[in-house]
């Protein structure tokens, strides 16, 4: 957990380093902004991600899973501190008020993996696609198969969480670095659900 964390403090800093400097009113999001708005959350649902991931690496020695678990740790470190860093920059809070998925349109919801704006937070699942508590307690106390079969059915419906909440993003973000971000996600959370279900369905099991 040490390694990704300080791994997102450098990532937050370089962000800081990198956006151009605002030279208008327009080149700084506002709170209100679905920049904003989405870099708030995405960093949430990024975390939990990195969270499932150190579980089940601690939980089984399936070379597969642990390289995938590898991955999304590394990945979503990274994106997350880069969505941390610009928050910085744009002098904005980390943290909202308004509640999770406040930022998104109408007209947006009803996208993949989504339930939109009428998605219900509970037991610590606070948006699409989040494992609620009962779950992530399940997953640390499984093992070997049966923990590797959880946390690929987890993952593959936090993936499709946040391929909703990105594709609403790259539609209604304003700056091109978080719009440009946002569909990479899409694109590669989207690669890693079809590399999901044929790991699944080696083991017998679908999402």
């Amino acid at each position: 957990m040490l390694a990704a964390g300080a791994l997102a403090a450098v990532l937050a800093v370089v962000a800081v380093l990198l956006w151009p400097t605002a030279g208008s009113a327009d080149a700084v999001p506002s709170q209100q902004s679905a920049d904003a708005g989405f870099a708030r959350d995405m960093a949430v649902h990024h975390q939990q991600a990195v969270e499932l991931s150190f579980i089940v690496r601690d939980r089984t020695d399936d070379e597969d899973v642990r390289r995938l678990a590898y991955d999304v740790i590394n990945t979503q470190a990274n994106q997350r501190g880069m969505m941390l860093g610009w928050l910085e920059v744009w002098d904005l809070p980390k943290s909202s008020q308004e509640g999770p998925m406040s930022w998104m349109e109408h007209d947006m919801i009803g996208m993949e993996g989504m339930e939109g704006m009428e998605y219900k937070p509970h037991d610590g699942s606070l948006m699409p696609g989040m494992a609620t508590n009962a779950q992530m307690d399940q997953l640390g106390e499984a093992k070997g198969k049966a923990a590797e079969i959880l946390y690929l059915q987890l993952l593959t419906a936090h993936h499709k969480g946040g391929i909703g909440m990105s594709e609403a993003a790259a539609e209604m973000a304003k700056t091109e670095q978080v719009r440009r971000l946002a569909q990479g996600m899409v694109e590669g959370q989207q690669a890693e659900v079809g590399l999901m279900a044929d790991m699944l369905k080696e083991r017998g099991a679908t999402a």
